[in-house]
């Protein structure tokens, strides 16, 4: 396990880059310079928001960096190491967008299909005039960011759908929503006709060797499972709910986000269905202000600035409708962008992010949900070196 050093460096919090000297020796690609980069931007990170425990991965054109910090569980004092799983949160959802894809690419379903088509119960509600793309992408007529507390099984969950009215034309505005993405989730298992953690072993994670992502952590694996930490310092995990493994259920390794990610950038070894699945999860089918909606993933043009992607990832991104401006044609992948995602549980906050054009990766996991916009501005701060310095 490395351990956290200390920091002595300072360091400029723009949206250009990092100047400490451990960024100029990045140029000859040697590890103890980007272990020492990660240390100058994390030490400070995990000091200010009282985080216990991170996980950190990097991917530097095809070649994986690892860094452990701070403890898993404080009260038995396990500390961060390879095993340790998080919860995702909300990265759980790009997961989730995968297992659409490759529900399309293998035929089980079409994303221009209407939602009803694939639960008989929403024949003749709303859901028959709204697409699984409008679900995937939060645009199908301002879904709530979460369930009524009401709402606590599967039947409540179609009595929920089935009068709920939009708000708004389906696909003209976006608003973050967990049951949106939640219910594309759902409709994706019902069509490949197994429980949606069976298909999620069987087309992704089984295929990725994705070995150590789970939504049921089983018994075998308790041990490496991280307690999350509250405001109050209360290990916490996250509550089961409707639509809790579609939506933010997921707990896994730095290593195996890392691996998905490096799927994300280099493809070519992939069998077709999967590779096409990914494609779809990257292509953009909504521009809102900067960012470009795909399904789970976000994407901006590259370079990116700081200012770009704290305004895309703010809380009005997330809490308030924002006017959506469809894309006839669909934007196909792009090499010059950024993609990311965050997720948060109450307990853990995560980040993640690419940019293909350049070969780099991200994966920042932490056992506290400290704000998104400090997560943003380490991994812009890291990426940026890494960009400049290769």
């Amino acid at each position: 396990m490395r351990k956290l050093v200390a920091v002595t460096t300072s360091f400029l919090m723009t949206n250009s880059l990092l100047l400490g000297s451990a960024a100029w020796a990045l140029e000859t690609a040697d590890s103890d310079a980007v272990e020492a980069l990660v240390n100058e931007t994390i030490a400070p990170l995990m000091d200010e928001h009282r985080i216990p425990g991170m996980a950190v991965a990097l991917s530097i054109n095809g070649q994986q960096h690892y860094f452990h910090y701070g403890l898993a569980n404080q009260e038995a004092g396990i500390p961060v190491a390879d095993e340790t799983l998080f919860e995702l949160g909300s990265i759980s959802k790009i997961f989730t967008a995968a297992l659409t894809g490759y529900a399309q690419a293998s035929g089980a379903l079409s994303l221009s299909d209407a939602a009803s088509e694939h639960l008989p119960a929403l024949e003749g509600s709303a859901f028959d005039e709204i697409t699984l793309l409008e679900l995937g992408t939060y645009t199908a007529g301002e879904l709530p960011l979460q369930f009524p507390e009401a709402v606590n099984n599967e039947a409540a969950m179609v009595d929920y759908y089935r009068q709920w009215q939009p708000e708004s034309t389906p696909g003209s505005h976006r608003l973050y929503s967990n049951p949106s993405i939640g219910l594309m989730g759902y409709l994706t298992a019902q069509r490949l006709g197994k429980r949606y953690a069976a298909s999620m072993e069987e087309h992704l994670f089984s295929p990725l060797g994705l070995d150590h992502s789970f939504y049921q952590v089983p018994e075998a694996q308790q041990a490496h499972y991280a307690y999350g930490y509250s405001k109050e310092d209360e290990p916490i995990r996250v509550n089961p709910g409707v639509l809790d493994a579609q939506a933010y259920g997921l707990k896994s390794t730095a290593a195996d986000v890392l691996t998905f990610v490096e799927a994300h950038m280099n493809d070519s070894a992939l069998e077709a269905p999967l590779r096409q699945a990914l494609t779809a999860t990257r292509t953009g089918y909504f521009e809102v202000g900067n960012m470009t909606q795909g399904l789970g993933w976000e994407s901006y043009a590259y370079p990116v600035t700081l200012e770009q992607l704290l305004s895309g990832n703010s809380l009005e991104m997330i809490l308030e409708p924002n006017p959506a401006n469809r894309l006839t044609p669909p934007l196909v992948p792009r090499q010059e962008a950024l993609y990311n995602k965050t997720g948060s549980t109450n307990g853990f906050g995560g980040y993640v992010a690419f940019v293909p054009s350049e070969q780099i990766g991200i994966v920042m996991l932490a056992n506290r949900n400290y704000p998104n916009g400090a997560r943003i501005e380490a991994a812009h701060q890291l990426l940026t070196a890494l960009a400049e310095a290769h």
